[in-house]
């Protein structure tokens, strides 16, 4: 039975300490890329394609004024569905609600996914309806993140994963253990 748990917590170590390098490579905007000729895999780490934070200063991605209404709509709607974007501040009463305008809505879903996908120009296209802005387009309480936030680097689903939850499982699961044995 010892050794049936102690194998248990080992997988559960190794398991934790690979969700968490996964974590930091992804706050921080690295891309883990394993090379397929190599027998044994390697692992290279690289800036996001096409990253213009790093070379030019930071940039936004803005929707285009003059553009499609249906087409503005359309990307918004995937910006903020299969996107993943973080559109909570464009909700009602939310700090970037008003102006309540298709392109002001927009601009701030198609930055928040620009910001979470590495500043990639590809993220920054939404079919021809955005583009890039060296001008901080942030008004009063509404921010638009950049991507040296946390909530920017961080993809959706660890943002909305509690830390400390996962932490305090392994401390009681350690107890557990010390105890049974």
């Amino acid at each position: 039975m010892r050794n049936k748990m102690c194998l248990f917590l080992f997988l559960f170590f190794m398991e934790c300490y690979l969700v968490w390098q996964k974590y930091i490579a992804t706050a921080r905007g690295i891309v883990v890329q394993q090379k397929s000729e190599a027998a044994i895999p390697v692992t290279t780490l690289s800036p996001p394609e096409g990253n213009t934070t790093f070379i030019d200063g930071t940039t936004w991605c803005v929707a285009l004024a003059g553009v499609s209404q249906a087409d503005l709509q359309n990307a918004l709607d995937w910006a903020c569905g299969l996107g993943m974007a973080d559109c909570t501040a464009i909700q009602h009463g939310g700090p970037c609600f008003e102006p309540d305008t298709l392109v002001s809505h927009a601009s701030f879903a198609f930055n928040s996914y620009y910001q979470i996908n590495g500043n990639s120009d590809i993220a920054c296209n939404f079919g021809g309806t955005a583009a890039l802005t060296k001008h901080n387009p942030s008004y009063g309480k509404c921010v638009y993140s950049t991507s040296g936030s946390l909530v920017a680097s961080a993809p959706p689903s660890l943002r909305k994963h509690n830390q400390n939850l996962v932490w305090s499982k392994l401390a009681a699961l350690l107890l557990l253990s010390y105890f049974w044995m």
